[in-house]
């Protein structure tokens, strides 16, 4: 088997492995985190001649009787080696009622380094924070980076690259098909719609699909917008469809804790204030957003750009919320370990009022720290404008220094 080594996440984990602490690897279904957990085993094995690796993965047909907990202890009952160093990698845990209580009791008797793998976040972080808060350390996994992606399917950085990551997006096992529309997309919408009926439809009863669908429609083709629960409601009424508010809400929640889209909330940048409504969705890939919207590179580029500039930041470990500067609206606030960036996002800076927009939005911030417009201007006038870096979407989307 051809695996592709992603450093960016084999790199954060290994300096936990061995250290007596659970490793949970959380992410969307099809992101990689399987593979992730192959390449883990391949290094332990490489730098532990003792290691004994119990590998049960849950989508396979051999662990389908695994269904809870006892279930769970009834099969590891023998797996584990005295003499060895045990590791213990579960993949999609989930499935399993009740692996808490298997977690916590390996975990308490040392018996083995715990890996594990999980695609609901509500699941995994009321279960894991209620009976192992402290014992356990979470690394989120997204579909491909734009520099994964080019290395995935052997591509120069060029324009051309960039428009078909913009396309269809970094779901690692498209690199096994023709970057063409036909493959793709039917790729695509499989995992779609996998994921929307085994982590939303099943997980939580839900009984009315064609609204679940509706919404989801409406968050792809509004990305990058202000959102209110209570306007998504009136829209739907006005479309004949009569859903309340909470229930939006709910429905929201839940594609969220599926890690199909992603909640990014406002917050002032004076005072650091978060604020309780008017909040933005991005799509934890982009392919899955664009194979189920009637997609059109041309009309959605300002929505792509966007969502691959949140991407990239999360992929670099940032925080990410929507900078509100008086009246200004500031596209992106990232905050790391102490530090802020500011991002504007735009399509071209093809005349001066854009130019103003977008640097004027954030030169009205008074403070040091990193400010940048991301746009496709393949150059600007200037690189630097007062303070502000100009960069192409390219060259941010391969910036690992930000």
């Amino acid at each position: 088997m051809n695996i592709i080594n992603r450093e960016i996440y084999t790199d954060r984990i290994m300096p936990f492995v061995g250290k007596g602490i659970i490793k949970v690897l959380t992410g969307q279904r099809r992101v990689g985190k399987s593979y992730i957990l192959l390449q883990l085993i391949k290094e332990i094995n490489e730098s532990d001649s003792n290691a004994n690796i119990v590998f049960v993965n849950l989508e396979f047909e051999e662990f389908r009787q695994i269904k809870n907990d006892s279930d769970l202890f009834a099969y590891l009952q023998d797996k584990f080696i005295l003499q060895k160093t045990n590791y213990l990698f579960i993949d999609e845990i989930q499935e399993i009622t009740g692996f808490e209580h298997v977690l916590r009791s390996l975990h308490a008797k040392n018996t083995c380094d715990i890996i594990i793998t999980g695609s609901n976040a509500k699941m995994l972080s009321s279960e894991l924070s209620t009976n192992l808060a402290g014992r356990y350390i979470e690394f989120h996994i997204q579909s491909l980076s734009y520099a994964e992606f080019l290395v995935f399917h052997k591509l120069d950085n060029n324009h051309q690259s960039l428009m078909l990551y913009l396309t269809y997006g970094g779901l690692p096992y498209l690199s096994n098909f023709p970057l063409k529309d036909e493959f793709v997309f039917e790729y695509l919408r499989n995992v779609y719609f996998t994921i929307i009926l085994r982590d939303v439809v099943q997980r939580e009863n839900i009984r009315n699909v064609d609204f679940l669908e509706t919404l989801l429609h409406y968050t792809a083709d509004n990305v990058g917008s202000l959102f209110s629960a209570n306007n998504i409601s009136k829209y739907l009424k006005s479309q004949r469809t009569d859903i309340s508010t909470p229930q939006v809400i709910s429905y929201l929640r839940y594609l969220s804790n599926a890690y199909i889209i992603n909640k990014v909330v406002r917050m002032d940048v004076n005072g650091l204030k978060k604020f309780e409504i008017g909040e933005k969705y991005y799509f934890e890939d982009i392919g899955l957003r664009n194979c189920q919207v009637g997609f059109s590179l041309q009309r959605d580029i300002h929505k792509l750009i966007e969502n691959a500039v949140f991407l990239h930041l999360k992929n670099m470990q940032y925080d990410v919320f929507v900078g509100k500067k008086d009246a200004k609206e500031i596209d992106f606030v990232g905050i790391k370990q102490g530090r802020k960036l500011y991002i504007q996002a735009a399509y071209l800076l093809s005349d001066e009022i854009t130019q103003k927009r977008e640097f004027g939005n954030l030169l009205s911030i008074q403070d040091n720290y990193p400010k940048y417009v991301v746009s496709l201007d393949d150059f600007y006038r200037e690189s630097e404008y007062e303070g502000i870096k100009h960069l192409n979407l390219r060259e941010f989307l391969l910036n690992t220094n930000l």
